[in-house]
C-alpha cells in the first residue's frame, strides 16, 4: 500500500473515530451556563432583574466592554451584532441599534423612554485562547441575563487582567512545536524540520516581547522577523543545504500570516458587510506585503540561487503528518495559552479537520478541499463548544484553520511578485480560490451549527 493510500486510510479511521467520541460526549451533556448559579459565584456576578427597569446607560457601557472584547477576540462583525443585541433585548431594550466595524463599536440603546449612544474604538489588544473562552462565557451569560450590565463590565475587566495559562519560557517552545510541526506539514525534510524549530523559538520569542511593545511597532517587528528567518534560510540555500528546508521559510511565520483576517474579509463581503470586510481585506493584504517586503529584502542581501517554492521534497513517511498534527496542537495550545481543559479537544478538532481535508483532497483537489476543511469543522466547533468542558468554538476553529494555510500561499506570491517574478500572480489567485472556498465553507457550515445557538465565529 502505497503513501496516498494509506493516508486516505487513516483520514477515513481518524474521522470515523472523530465523530463517533463527538456523538457519545453530545449524548452525555451538553453546556448550559444557565443551568446553575456555579458561573455567578465564581464572577461575583448579579443577574439582570425582571423587575427593574431598563438602564440605557448602564447597557451602553457594557455593550462596549463586551463588544470590544469580541472583536480583540477575533469575532466577525455579525456574530458581535447578533450577540449585543441579544443582550440589549435581555436587558429590556429592544429597539437598541449597534453598528459594529472591525476597529469601532456604535451602541444606542433605546426603550422605556430612554436613549443613551456610546462610541467606542478597538480591536487594539488581541485576546489569549484562555481569555476567548471567558469572554464566550460572558456573552452567555450576558445574554441569557445571569449577570447584569455591571457585572459584565466587571467581568470583562477580570478577563483582561488574567495572566496566561503557561509561562513565558513554555510559550516560546510552544511556539517551536508548532512551526516544526507545520513544516513537516508543508513537506520537509527532517533538517528543515529541526531548522523551522530553531526559528521557532527565535520567532516566538520575538513575538511575545512585541506584544508589550506600542502597537505602532508592529509593521517594523512583522518586517523585521521576516526578513530574519528569509536571511537564515537564504543563506543556507547558497550552501546548499537543498529546497528541504523551504518549509522553514514559512512555518516560524505563521502566526504573523493573515490568513484568518483575509478568510474573515471574504466572509464578511459576502454576507454584506462591506465597510468591515473591506477594512479587513486591505489589512490582510497590508501584512502580506510586509511579510513578503521582508522575505525579499532578505534575498536581496543574501542572494539566492534558482527555487522553486512550491517544490514538495521527499515526504517523511505516511504517519509523519498525524504525528504532526498532535504537535502542531499542543504548540498552539501553550503558545496562546489554552485552557488546560481544552487541549484533548483541540486536537480532536484538529485531527478531523486534517482527515476531512485529506479525503476532500483526494475527491474534488487541492482548493475545494479547503471547502470540505471548514464544511466539516464549523459545525464540529459548535457542537465541542457545547459539551461541559468544551472551549468556546472560536478557540477550537482557530488552530484547526490554521492548518489550511491560505495565508502561506498568498505570502509566497507576494514574495515573487515583489521580486519581479510575474509567476506569483498564480499564487495570489490560489489565494483568493482557497479564501472563497473557506469562506463558503463556513458558511454553509453555519447553517448547522447555528442550530447549537453558540457562535463559531
Amino acid at each position: 500500500m502505497d503513501s496516498s493510500a494509506i493516508s486516505t486510510v487513516a483520514a477515513i479511521v481518524v474521522l470515523s473515530v472523530g465523530l463517533i467520541v463527538l456523538v457519545a460526549t453530545r449524548r452525555r451533556g451538553r453546556k448550559d451556563i444557565a443551568e446553575s448559579a456555579k458561573f455567578a459565584v465564581i464572577t461575583g456576578s448579579v443577574p439582570v432583574s425582571k423587575t427593574a427597569d431598563p438602564d440605557a446607560a448602564a447597557m451602553v457601557a457594557a455593550s462596549e466592554a463586551i463588544g470590544i472584547a469580541m472583536i480583540d477576540a477575533g469575532y466577525s462583525v455579525e456574530t458581535v451584532q447578533l450577540a449585543l443585541a441579544e443582550i440589549a433585548r435581555t436587558n429590556g431594550l429592544p429597539a437598541s441599534d449597534v453598528l459594529v466595524f472591525p476597529n469601532g463599536l456604535m451602541v444606542s440603546a433605546k426603550g422605556g423612554g430612554q436613549r443613551s449612544t456610546g462610541a467606542v474604538s478597538s480591536g487594539n489588544d488581541g485576546l489569549l485562547f484562555s481569555q476567548i473562552d471567558e469572554v464566550q462565557r460572558a456573552v452567555d451569560a450576558a445574554r441569557t441575563g445571569i449577570m447584569d450590565p455591571t457585572s459584565t463590565i466587571a467581568r470583562i475587566e477580570q478577563i483582561r487582567a488574567m495572566a496566561p495559562t503557561y509561562s513565558w519560557p513554555l510559550r516560546v517552545v510552544g511556539y517551536a512545536f508548532l512551526s516544526s510541526a507545520l513544516a513537516v506539514l508543508l513537506g520537509a525534510t527532517w533538517i528543515g524540520v529541526a531548522l523551522a524549530s530553531v526559528l521557532g523559538l527565535v520567532t516566538g520569542a520575538a513575538l511575545l516581547v512585541s506584544d508589550r511593545l506600542p502597537r505602532r511597532y508592529t509593521a517594523l517587528i512583522t518586517v523585521a522577523v521576516a526578513f530574519t528567518v528569509s536571511v537564515a534560510i537564504f543563506a543556507l540555500l547558497r550552501a546548499g543545504w537543498g529546497a528541504g528546508i523551504l518549509a522553514a521559510l514559512i512555518a516560524p511565520l505563521v502566526v504573523l500570516l493573515p490568513g484568518t483576517l483575509l478568510t474573515t474579509a471574504t466572509l464578511e463581503l459576502a454576507t454584506g458587510q462591506m465597510i468591515s470586510g473591506a477594512g479587513r481585506l486591505a489589512a490582510g493584504a497590508m501584512q502580506l506585503v510586509l511579510l513578503g517586503a521582508g522575505i525579499v529584502t532578505g534575498a536581496a542581501v543574501v542572494g539566492v540561487p534558482d527555487f522553486d517554492f512550491a517544490e514538495n521534497p521527499a515526504a517523511l513517511g505516511p504517519f509523519a503528518p498525524w504525528i504532526a498534527v498532535a504537535v502542531f496542537g499542543i504548540g498552539i495550545s501553550f503558545h496562546r495559552s489554552a485552557p488546560r481543559r481544552s487541549i484533548g479537544w483541540i486536537l480532536l478538532v484538529l485531527y478531523i479537520a486534517y482527515s476531512a481535508q485529506v479525503i476532500g483532497d483526494l475527491a474534488v483537489g487541492g482548493i475545494l478541499s479547503a471547502f470540505v476543511g471548514a464544511l466539516v469543522i464549523t459545525p464540529i466547533t459548535a457542537l465541542v463548544a457545547r459539551q461541559p468542558s468544551g472551549p468556546a468554538a472560536l478557540v477550537s476553529f482557530t488552530p484547526a484553520f490554521w492548518l489550511l494555510v491560505p495565508g502561506a500561499i498568498g505570502l509566497v506570491g507576494v514574495a515573487d511578485l515583489l521580486g519581479g517574478d510575474a509567476a506569483g500572480a498564480n499564487s495570489l489567485l490560489t489565494t483568493l480560490s482557497t479564501m472563497v472556498a473557506i469562506s463558503l465553507g463556513v458558511l454553509a457550515g453555519s447553517s448547522f451549527s447555528n442550530r447549537m445557538r453558540r457562535p463559531a465565529l
